[in-house]
């Protein structure tokens, strides 16, 4: 089962100061907005997803490829910076995985969000030494439909806040020297100007995220919700 941050996690926290703890050791937390690699959007269908996309933002995605193993493939567009949104579908060719989520959407839906992540190795030592459970680092790739393989690690943090298949806390992302990041060649025009998060205990998941050296707005709401504004050809839009 998920597990949520303990009291002795919490005094560990404090023992060895909340800034050795952030992303990139002593600096500031980063704004959710700044820690983003990418947002997820959930589809039950690739094309149809792209279209959704397309139809709101005025910008067509790029197939980017499949997720050998999970079940999953994908489509990109860059949201500017170094940031990018993943249109996340069922894989027809695979089985397992992540697909029985994906295919009980009935509307495209984000999903959950990757932060950046510069030294994973070292954060997931961070993470565990605060009492939190983070599976991994777990190594991931997919080939482009160029032929070029992308290459990833990434951990996860085991989460109390996910319901109905949303989950805030992000999984965190470190690219592999060599492997160009998504948001260099994915179709333009959009940018990421804010994320946002609502739960029905705000408060407690502000704090969670603040220990994870991310400095989240967040508020109460009945359910779960990830709010991302972004500026695109055909306006501002908020995707949830």
């Amino acid at each position: 089962m998920p597990t949520d941050i303990t009291r002795r996690a919490f005094v560990q926290l404090a023992a060895c100061g909340l800034a050795s703890f952030h992303l990139h050791g002593s600096q500031p937390a980063m704004t959710a907005t700044a820690a983003v690699d990418h947002l997820l959007l959930g589809v039950p269908d690739l094309e149809t997803g792209i279209g959704w996309v397309e139809q709101r933002t005025g910008v067509r995605a790029v197939v980017g490829g499949v997720h050998p193993g999970r079940g999953t493939r994908n489509a990109l567009i860059a949201l500017a910076g170094r940031h990018y949104l993943e249109i996340l579908a069922p894989d027809p060719a695979q089985e397992g995985g992540g697909r029985a989520d994906l295919l009980a959407l009935r509307e495209p839906r984000l999903i959950t969000w990757a932060a950046v992540a510069t030294d994973i190795g070292s954060l997931a030592t961070r993470v565990r030494a605060a009492g939190l459970s983070a599976p991994g680092p777990r190594p991931g790739s997919r080939a482009r439909p160029d032929g070029r393989l992308l290459e990833w690690t990434t951990i996860g943090i085991e989460s109390a806040f996910a319901s109905g298949g949303i989950d805030p806390l992000p999984f965190f992302i470190q690219w592999a020297p060599g492997s160009p990041h998504p948001s260099q060649d994915s179709p333009r025009g959009c940018a990421l100007t804010s994320l946002e998060f609502e739960h029905p205990d705000a408060d407690r998941l502000r704090d969670t995220l603040s220990r994870l050296g991310i400095d989240a707005a967040t508020r109460e709401g009945k359910a779960v919700r990830i709010a991302a504004a972004l500026t695109a050809p055909k306006g501002r839009l908020v995707l949830t």
